[in-house]
């Protein structure tokens, strides 16, 4: 049941990232700068090789996010919605943001890659805990 509370709770993450860059496209494409041709598309596309590579690594950071609940007893809803936005929130929007800072990208940036992973992070939490 493990593997498949994994890649159902990446699924769902996966799910709302299509959602919330959906929603925040506009804006993500601003702050990152990504250069867009005449439709307000990324130039060069994007091919479906970048969603699979997405999916996978997503499917690492549940796995783990599976392994760290485990260990620490984290087996109800509350505890895995907490267990999910202490790791978007602690562990990976300060690296988002120390590697933006690095780059010297936008802030805007920063709060939308890192929105992202603490919303993925919670609901990977509550499907992992659903069972």
């Amino acid at each position: 049941m493990g593997f498949l509370s994994v890649i159902v709770a990446a699924a769902a993450a996966f799910a709302l990232g299509a959602a919330y860059y959906g929603a925040l496209a506009k804006p993500w494409i601003e702050a990152s700068g990504v250069e867009c041709d005449s439709d307000g598309k990324p130039k060069g596309g994007q091919s479906p090789m970048i969603f699979a590579m997405a999916f996978v690594l997503q499917l690492i950071v549940v796995g783990m996010m599976r392994h760290v609940f485990s260990l620490s007893g984290i087996e109800t809803l509350g505890a895995g919605l907490v267990g999910g936005v202490g790791i978007g929130l602690f562990f990976i929007s300060p690296w988002i943001a120390l590697n933006n800072m690095y780059g010297v990208r936008p802030v805007k940036l920063t709060l939308i890659d890192g929105g992202y992973a603490t919303l993925a992070c919670a609901v990977a939490g509550l499907v992992l805990t659903l069972f």
